[in-house]
């Protein structure tokens, strides 16, 4: 099973950034996909999960700012980063699982390497 996190990079605070995780190796369309970051020093974070049937649950921090999806045909799932803050900064982990309890790591059997979101104020 392989992820493969790409899009991460520097942003001014208020701009936008998509990223992607391209999945091989699992049954895609069966497995609840989940964004979470980690700051340095900080513990991994849940930010966004969806569902096998595209049902989506978010964190607090980012609701109204960031959108999950999914593409089965591309086996990818996406994360649409708008109004940028500079607490966003962070390592942003794909991951993929039963998805259950929702944001707990423990719930992803799954992780990709990660990509670094950097948000300059």
């Amino acid at each position: 099973v392989q992820l493969q996190a790409s899009g991460g990079g520097l942003v001014q605070a208020g701009g936008s950034l998509r990223l992607s995780c391209a999945v091989s190796g699992l049954t895609f369309s069966t497995s609840a996909m989940a964004w979470f970051h980690q700051a340095p020093g900080k513990e991994r974070e849940f930010v966004a999960r969806i569902s096998s049937f595209s049902g989506t649950f978010y964190a607090d921090s980012v609701k109204g700012r960031f959108t999950i999806s999914r593409d089965s045909a591309k086996n990818t799932l996406y994360l649409q980063m708008n109004s940028l803050k500079p607490e966003d900064t962070a390592v942003h982990y794909c991951a993929a699982g039963s998805g259950i309890p929702i944001g707990s790591p423990k719930s992803y059997n799954y992780w990709g390497q990660g990509t670094k979101v950097t948000v300059s104020s």
